[in-house]
C-alpha cells in the first residue's frame, strides 16, 4: 500500500508520456526485419518459379522445395533480416540510460527468434498447401506455386 501511490505516480509522469513514442520507435527496425522475411520468402519462391519454369523438371522442383523447407535455419540468407533488427541495439541504449531497460542483447534476440520462427511457418504452411507429389499436369504447377506464395504471404 505504500509503495503503490509513488509507483503510479512515477510510472504516469516519467514513463506513460513516452510509451508512444517509444513503440514507434522501436517498431521501425522490427517491422523492416518482418518485411525482410517476407520478402526473403517471395524471392525465393520466385526462384522455384523459375526455376522449374526453365526445367519443368519435376524431381528438381521436389528438391527446391525441400531447400526451401531449411532457409528457416540458413544463417547466410537469413543474416539481412537478422541485421534490420540489430539497429534496435542503438535505439535500446537510450532506453537503457533513460528508463533503466536491461537485457537489450535478449529483447534482439526475441525478435530474431521470432522471425526464424515466422519464415518457419511460412515454409511449413507452404509446403503443406503445395506437394510436388501431387501436381499431375506440370504446364499447371508455376501457376500453383505462385497462387500458394501468394496465400502464405497473406
Amino acid at each position: 500500500a505504500s509503495v503503490s501511490e509513488p509507483a503510479q505516480k512515477c510510472c504516469t509522469e516519467n514513463i506513460q508520456p513516452f510509451l508512444t513514442s517509444i513503440l514507434e520507435e522501436l517498431m521501425g527496425p522490427v517491422s523492416s526485419g518482418f518485411t525482410e522475411v517476407r520478402l526473403l520468402f517471395d524471392k525465393e519462391v520466385n526462384e522455384i518459379i523459375q526455376d522449374f519454369q526453365k526445367t519443368n523438371d519435376m524431381t528438381r522442383l521436389k528438391e527446391n522445395v525441400d531447400q526451401l523447407m531449411t532457409l528457416p535455419f540458413n544463417s547466410v540468407k537469413m543474416e539481412p533480416c537478422y541485421l534490420k533488427v540489430n539497429l534496435l541495439q542503438e535505439l535500446l541504449q537510450d532506453l537503457k540510460s533513460r528508463f533503466k531497460v536491461f537485457h537489450i542483447d535478449f529483447v534482439i534476440q526475441r525478435t530474431q527468434n521470432f522471425m526464424q520462427e515466422l519464415m518457419e511457418n511460412a515454409v511449413y504452411t507452404f509446403e503443406q498447401l503445395f506437394s510436388p507429389s501431387h501436381q499431375a499436369d506440370s504446364a499447371k504447377v508455376a501457376t500453383t506455386i505462385e497462387k500458394v506464395k501468394l496465400r502464405v504471404l497473406k
